[in-house]
């Protein structure tokens, strides 16, 4: 699938193209990891997410990077963003650009807060692994439940391009799905169907512990993630010409 540009015409489309290009994701990436380690930012644990605190100039590069999302509070002088569980992760263990504290615990070793998060969300570990493939391979990863899947998935920023995937997370760990998805026809055909209504397709990250255990996030080493994607067969489409079948 090509990438679909926003734009009211051609010009327009051609420019948040250009604009794409000037600014690759991977630069943007690395311009908001160098920010976080020189303000040492340090986020702190919820319930289902973490909360940072953040300077004026990294409101920006978190919005480029679409990490989290701006938190409305009666502060005026503290801008707060909240981050997912796996953008927070990614951002502390694998970027290496932030720190997080739990409460009264202090900062955390990135085996306590794996812990901690795999304690909250036991299925983390496997949705971390597809976060952070996609991530690494620079896509832009945002919530997905208003498309019915995990993960939407964007070439770059999303006021520049259209989202080109939707991705759901499954494991063949034990013969169990993680969230119950794919089981039967009717829900591959429900989802092939509502994603191509919006111009989307439907990517399975299968991700394979391959006999490993989760208790250290050194194990993601070892995780392998299969990708396949699904589209909805439309028969008028795949006639040939003249064919009456």
């Amino acid at each position: 699938m090509l990438p679909r540009w926003k734009g009211k015409d051609k010009k327009a489309k051609k420019g948040a193209e250009a604009e794409a290009l000037r600014e690759p994701m991977s630069k943007i990436i690395s311009q908001l990891q160098s920010s976080l380690l020189q303000s040492e930012a340090c986020g702190f644990l919820s319930d289902n997410n973490v909360q940072l605190a953040v300077a004026s100039e990294q409101i920006d590069l978190l919005d480029k990077a679409c990490f989290g999302q701006p938190v409305r509070t009666v502060e005026k002088d503290v801008v707060w963003f909240q981050l997912s569980l796996e953008e927070a992760f990614y951002l502390c263990y694998h970027l290496k650009c932030l720190k997080i504290k739990d409460g009264g615990s202090g900062i955390q070793s990135d085996e306590e807060l794996w812990t901690k998060i795999k304690s909250k969300n036991k299925t983390f570990p496997y949705f971390y692994k597809a976060y952070s493939h996609l991530r690494m391979k620079n896509w832009v990863v945002r919530p997905g439940a208003l498309y019915g899947v995990d993960f939407v998935v964007y070439r770059h920023h999303p006021a520049r391009v259209h989202s080109e995937y939707g991705a759901l997370v499954l494991s063949h760990d034990d013969d169990k799905d993680l969230n119950g998805r794919l089981n039967v026809w009717s829900d591959i055909h429900c989802t092939t169907r509502l994603l191509g209504g919006v111009a989307k397709i439907l990517l399975v990250l299968y991700i394979n512990r391959n006999g490993n255990k989760d208790d250290s996030p050194l194990c993601l080493a070892n995780y392998t993630v299969q990708e396949r994607t699904i589209t909805r067969w439309i028969p008028e489409q795949s006639r040939e010409k003249g064919s009456s079948c």
